[in-house]
């Protein structure tokens, strides 16, 4: 259960981090409380999270969960340069996180 929370919760981060672009500074009103949303239910899942998982991983999880999708998404609706380069180093992050579960971090 720890797991799924913690996957939400990056799901969240990646709207927030959304939110914040879409708030051009904070002075678009709706993703500015977008954000203000996105942030704490990110941050109260990956706490939520946290009293079963090891900080180490669940932490890498979240932040890994939520540069990749950001990037993704990014490239793919919001009109960021694509190259291979930056999807090999989303590869490379995902290589991360995977290798941090593998060496022992769940539970």
């Amino acid at each position: 259960m720890a797991w799924i929370v913690l996957v939400v919760a990056g799901l969240f981060e990646v709207a927030m981090a959304l939110c914040l672009k879409a708030s051009k500074g904070f002075t678009e009103p709706l993703p500015s409380v977008g954000f203000a949303f996105f942030a704490v239910t990110s941050f109260g899942l990956l706490s939520l999270a946290l009293k079963s998982l090891e900080v180490s991983t669940a932490y890498a999880v979240w932040v890994g969960i939520g540069a990749v999708g950001t990037a993704a998404l990014g490239m793919l609706v919001m009109g960021d340069q694509v190259s291979a380069a930056k999807i090999a180093a989303l590869a490379f992050i995902v290589v991360g996180v995977v290798g941090l579960n593998l060496a022992g971090g769940g539970h």
